[in-house]
């Protein structure tokens, strides 16, 4: 049993979306501490040529609140609240992408509810992806685990809580502090998990750019777009 373990993310990107593709269980690590300037309550999504970032905005109560706790600020109203604007902000960068049209009031439902955690926000979108890309993989809560520990003990507590034999990990911040030899007494292997971006059509005319959110594949591939995140990967969904 593989797994990979990652925080919850707003609206992710395709290499997170391909590598809860390939396992056996993805776990959202939502009771460690939320980061601001991560990807917790914002994506990045191209418009006018370029990237920018469309970012939740969340209430500050202290510096060591869990993700799990996080509350989204939710004290402006009508046109100036902040899950309208990113609609509207959404419509305008791709308005005129061919499969729009087919997402959007799906999405616009989702933008219309008013989420008090953004745990909640998080996994509505990811619920979102996963259906338009197709992928099953179940998944687990940190915090329903009952594990304890920091960075790299944490991390081999959940894959022996869920008896996993095996970890899949990125090129992100864990690589660093993961004791390979305490994984490898305890049973578990540590899997590479390798990923090419791929390129498809964007929007204008500029260059091709990599590690927007997936909604910018799927708004300009539609359907298409299963099988361009990569066949491998969907063969576990499937």
């Amino acid at each position: 049993m593989i797994i990979a373990i990652h925080q919850p993310h707003f609206l992710p990107w395709l290499g997170y979306l391909h590598r809860m593709a390939q396992v056996d269980a993805f776990v959202l690590l939502d009771h460690v501490q939320f980061e601001r300037r991560n990807y917790q309550n914002r994506t990045m999504i191209r418009m006018n040529g370029e990237a920018r970032w469309i970012t939740v905005p969340v209430l500050q109560h202290s510096q060591k609140e869990r993700i799990l706790d996080k509350q989204v600020d939710n004290r402006l109203e009508g046109s100036k609240w902040w899950s309208a604007i990113h609609f509207s902000t959404l419509r305008h960068a791709y308005g005129e992408a061919g499969f729009f049209s087919a997402y959007a009031p799906q999405l616009k439902k989702l933008f219309e509810r008013r989420f008090e955690r953004l745990v909640e926000l998080d996994q509505a979108g990811l619920d979102f992806l996963r259906e338009a890309f197709g992928i099953d993989t179940p998944l687990v809560k940190s915090s329903e685990l009952a594990v304890e520990g920091a960075r790299g003990d944490l991390i081999l507590n959940i894959c022996r809580a869920l008896g996993a034999d095996g970890l899949m990990v990125g090129f992100g911040g864990s690589r660093g502090y993961l004791d390979t030899d305490a994984f490898a007494r305890a049973g578990v292997r540590i899997v590479q998990h390798e990923f090419t971006h791929p390129e498809y059509p964007q929007c204008g005319t500029a260059p091709f750019q990599r590690g927007l959110s997936s909604l910018d594949m799927l708004f300009n591939c539609g359907r298409r777009s299963r099988d361009l995140l990569g066949h491998h990967a969907l063969a576990r969904a499937a």
